[in-house]
């Protein structure tokens, strides 16, 4: 097999770099999370994080080389597995803290609901593709989509999992929109969707009905579900504009902050690196996105537009949720900050997004 030349002059250094650059920011970030506590022996976890990249960096270089058009043949059994990777967690799985979302398998534990997220993007991608938004006009037209995404949902509902439900949820809207699905049509589906949450309430674990009451007051259980928002506000406000310097965050040092090297590592690097930081990180997940979009843009096939925009709907939701719970203006619903919590799963299946963006970007001038 002939190695084409034209995929290293053609390749997205630019996107690769800022993927890095965020990764390494969110190593030294780990580190310093996790700085205060003292483990039982074992590796580090920020040693952790680095192999997990590692790891992720193989996925992405073998995502990225498949060519894209192959991809689409892959949409159906990709969804297939997942789903019954996902059905599979409820005998299984491993349960941590209450929840049962990981499957043990060879020493480590893979979570199926983070992989999930990109096989429901393949699997629309590839429907809308062949369907377009004005051939959907119907609402019935929607029913298979649906479907697709009713199971999933339900099946990482039970685990439970309420973050990633709600991505997954995103996800399928943002694809909907970026099909040019009908305004009616949305307002069905919203009146629906309104009509339904008194039904949503009553089925929420009580911890979840509990976050969103305090997301409303913090005040209401300061030492309970309040606890998270108060003390990340705190760290937050705390790095004021400058910051207060790497491993001098009172709060990730005395550890008053819960949960901060996943849900919270935003605020341990908002109260180290001040406003200042903060705006350079989310202007590096601004470029992720903008760049994304950009790609999106530019493709030549449906099915690449789709998955394209698909995974930067990914990217966007959890920075937004993430980030919007640091700062308490989004109840708590545990979703990980893309490539700087910790956490093998969610790093690999991002960097696997960003093997296939760079995929698509560098093999679109070839054809």
């Amino acid at each position: 097999m002939k190695f084409d030349r034209r995929l290293v002059s053609n390749f997205d250094w630019f996107l690769l770099l800022i993927t890095i650059i965020i990764a390494t920011i969110g190593i030294f970030n780990i580190y310093s999370a996790t700085f205060a506590g003292k483990e039982p022996g074992g590796m580090p976890i920020y040693l952790k994080q680095v192999c997990w990249i590692v790891v992720g960096i193989f996925v992405m270089f073998l995502s990225f080389c498949v060519d894209y058009r192959l991809l689409e043949r892959f949409a159906y059994p990709l969804f297939t597995v997942a789903v019954l990777l996902l059905i599979l967690v409820i005998p299984f799985g491993k349960s941590v803290s209450g929840s049962r979302r990981w499957l043990e398998l060879g020493g480590f534990s893979l979570q199926p609901s983070e992989f999930f997220k990109i096989a429901i993007i393949f699997i629309l991608s590839k429907y809308f593709s062949k369907y377009p938004g004005y051939s959907l006009g119907a609402i019935r037209g929607l029913f298979i989509p649906f479907l697709m995404l009713a199971l999933p949902v339900v099946l990482v509902l039970l685990q439970p999992d309420l973050g990633t439900a709600l991505i997954i949820i995103l996800i399928f809207l943002s694809l909907l929109l970026f099909n040019g699905i009908k305004m009616k049509n949305i307002l069905i589906m919203s009146s629906v969707f309104l009509a339904g949450l008194p039904l949503f309430w009553h089925y929420l674990k009580s911890y979840q009905k509990m976050r969103i009451l305090t997301f409303v007051n913090p005040d209401l259980d300061p030492l309970g579900s309040g606890y998270h928002i108060i003390q990340s506000k705190i760290a937050i406000g705390s790095g004021a504009f400058w910051g207060k310097g790497f491993l001098k965050g009172t709060q990730s040092r005395l550890l008053f902050l819960p949960e901060q090297h996943t849900d919270f590592v935003f605020s341990v690097f908002a109260e180290e690196w001040g406003f200042l930081g903060s705006l350079m990180v989310v202007s590096l997940y601004l470029l992720v996105v903008l760049w994304g979009l950009r790609i999106a843009s530019h493709s030549r096939e449906g099915f690449c537009a789709f998955l394209t925009f698909g995974i930067v709907s990914m990217f966007f939701w959890q920075i937004f949720i993430n980030i919007g719970m640091s700062l308490g203006i989004i109840p708590v619903v545990g979703v990980p900050l893309p490539l700087m919590s910790y956490g093998g799963s969610s790093t690999i299946s991002f960097l696997l997004g960003i093997g296939i963006l760079i995929n698509i970007s560098t093999r679109r001038f070839l054809f």
